[in-house]
Parts: C-alpha cells; structure tokens; sequence
C-alpha cells in the first residue's frame, strides 16, 4: 500500500518559516509579489513542466499575475486563471505529489497578488514539490522536514536579494496561519 504524503511540507512555528515571514513582512506588496511569481517561475516551474510536458497552465497563471501587476489585466481575469486553471491542474494530479505540490505552489505565487498571506503558501507548497522531485515519494519525514528548511533558506535568500532595505512602504499583512 502506497503511504500518503503530505500536501505541504514545513511549519509555520518553525525557525526558519518565521524568519521568512519576518522578510516578508518588512517589503512592499510590489516587492513581495514580484519575488513570489520570479521565485515560482525559476524554481518551482520547471518541476510542473518537467513532470506534466505540454501542460501550460501554471505557466498561465504566474503570465496572468505578472500582467495584472503591470496593470494589463483586471484581477478577476487572474483570478479565473488561478482557480480555473492552475489549481484543476493541481486537482488533477492525485497520483504525482511532486507535480501537484508544484502546481499548488505557482497558484499560491499567482494569487499573492490579491492577497499577501499566499506568498508563505508559495513556501509550503514549494517545499514540497521539491523535495518529493528531489527524494521521490520513499523518503522519511526527517529528510523530507530537512529538504523543506533547505527550500525555505533559499526562498529567504532569494527575497533578500531583491528586498529593499528600510522599506518605506512595506505591506500590512493579516497572517491566518
């Protein structure tokens, strides 16, 4: 009997998500959607597209929030997009938890847009989808939980490598975790 993996991976107490989310807290929402669409497209993507070729449907969404950001788009287009698209893309993939995790991942990237609480999502999801493409779907919860907190130091690296110092403006976000 197959054993069932978890959907997301990492924990909101933990010491690495809480930096991450203290980062966050101090950008723009510009700057935080901006990192979480550039993070899901490099890092995230390319395992959807590896495991599901000619789907392009994550692709969309993360294309919708970048042309909403740019204000081409009114966010009820990205909205259907997410919903309608990438995340029944996710639904669709039960029995590929590296492929659906990803997906999940860039639908939470997309919609950090709309709301910014989604940008902590894209590391759950992330976490996942990387490590279940890295280590398979045999791994033990420790290296699973290690592979996580690996992900989450890169997302955090990479947010501070775009993050603007002394942030005048930086986004008022309602965490419901």
């Amino acid at each position: 009997m197959k054993r069932k993996l978890r959907k997301m991976l990492g924990s909101w107490d933990a010491e690495c998500t809480q930096s991450l989310v203290k980062l966050i807290d101090t950008q723009s929402k510009r700057t935080i959607c901006r990192w979480c669409i550039d993070y899901a497209e490099f890092a995230i993507l390319p395992i959807f597209e590896e495991r599901c070729p000619g789907d392009g449907r994550p692709r969309m969404a993360l294309n919708a929030a970048n042309r909403y950001l740019e204000g081409k788009v009114r966010f009820q287009e990205v909205k259907d997009i997410i919903l309608n698209e990438c995340h029944a893309a996710a639904r669709e993939l039960e029995g590929d938890p590296a492929a659906q995790a990803a997906a999940r991942a860039i639908g939470q990237a997309s919609a950090s847009v709309h709301t910014l609480s989604h940008s902590v999502a894209l590391y759950f999801y992330g976490a996942a989808a990387v490590a279940y493409s890295t280590l398979g779907c045999d791994a033990g919860a420790d290296e699973y939980e290690r592979m996580a907190e690996e992900e989450c130091a890169r997302m955090e690296a990479a947010l501070r490598s775009v993050a603007v110092p002394d942030e005048k403006d930086p986004a008022k976000i309602k965490w419901g975790c």
